[in-house]
């Protein structure tokens, strides 16, 4: 019986700007080395509900031969904790508000705390950006939105090197 892919959940504040540039570009090095893992996007507010990438964040993604076209804007859900085996957030703000969530769901009972273990920055592994946030280019100028791809490019890269040097951690727990 075939094990299921490793699951992978990139999360920025609402989904339509460095989320999904992280989730595409993850998915392209997850390809080219040919490694058992999904990914996945969301943001921690639902500001953007099914709406797809901010036109800048798919105007620069294109241009760096990435299609986000397809993408649309979710919500982190209740269900997230337990489907995804990596949860990876774009800055520390969005690390606290994923450990809140968590928090509140283990207080009600509904978690458990080991779920905290599975979050990280997706810059944990980068040797260019250490644990830097991918800043969040919304209100900013053309540089942000290029610096956002080139972050999570260095980013994705520094996760499959780290997942190919610990290929134990791709098997998911029963």
């Amino acid at each position: 019986m075939a094990s299921s892919p490793y699951q992978v959940l990139c999360v920025c504040l609402g989904n339509i700007c460095r989320s999904p540039t992280a989730e595409i570009i993850l998915k392209h090095y997850v390809k080219l080395a040919g490694l058992p893992v999904e990914i996945d996007s969301a943001g921690t507010s639902n500001y953007h509900p099914n709406k797809a990438p901010d036109p800048r964040t798919q105007k620069f993604a294109r241009a760096s031969g990435y299609d986000l076209s397809h993408l649309r804007g979710r919500q982190v859900c209740r269900e997230d904790f337990d489907q995804f085996d990596l949860i990876l957030a774009m800055d520390d703000t969005n690390l606290s508000d994923l450990q809140w969530q968590i928090n509140h769901l283990v207080q009600k009972g509904e978690l458990d705390a080991s779920v905290m273990d599975r979050l990280a920055l997706m810059s944990e592994h980068d040797p260019k950006f250490s644990r830097q946030a991918i800043p969040d280019p919304y209100f900013g100028h053309a540089s942000d939105f290029e610096r956002v791809i080139a972050q999570c490019e260095s980013a994705a890269q520094a996760w499959v090197e780290y997942w190919q040097a610990n290929p134990n951690v791709l098997r998911r727990q029963p």
